[in-house]
């Protein structure tokens, strides 16, 4: 693992431990050339996915970008760290375990819109405005209120 600070090529692992949800490593390591202290996470990776984007590109999976829109949505609101870290986990499992190499970016969507809906409902509406592509007001009105009679029901 390269040093952060110095970018020197040998650092020594001072302490290991599993993660609150299990499902990566916390590594407190140490760099050999200047002495500064980092920490590193590891996950296990299953396989390798491609995302297909709407406009067929394909770009290789990134899970920081699900963590990212999870944050934007979730921002302000009073939800636990930990629920939005197992949330995202679960997802990327199921992409992993499905037996599929590639998967498309509207399936991801859809994955993240049933996590958000069950964990809080101004972050799923918040996330949907912007993966449904909201162009005006009335779009926003209209799925507030399937939001809203879903709940009630």
């Amino acid at each position: 693992m390269r040093c952060p600070f110095c970018a020197h090529d040998d650092t020594q692992v001072k302490d290991s431990r599993p993660t609150e949800d299990g499902a990566s490593i916390r590594r407190r390591r140490q760099c050999e050339g200047c002495g500064a202290r980092f920490t590193t996470f590891e996950r296990v990776q299953l396989r390798d996915l491609v995302v297909i984007k709407k406009d067929g590109d394909r770009q290789p999976f990134d899970r920081s970008k699900l963590e990212r829109s999870v944050a934007i949505a979730c921002r302000k609101r009073p939800i636990d760290p930990a629920r939005l870290e197992r949330m995202v986990s679960g997802i990327q499992r199921q992409l992993e375990t499905s037996g599929e190499n590639e998967v498309k970016a509207t399936r991801i969507g859809e994955m993240l819109m049933d996590g958000l809906r069950a964990l809080d409902t101004v972050a799923y509406i918040r996330f949907a405005s912007v993966y449904k592509d909201f162009t005006e007001a009335q779009d926003f009105r209209d799925f507030v209120g399937s939001v809203a009679e879903a709940v009630e029901e």
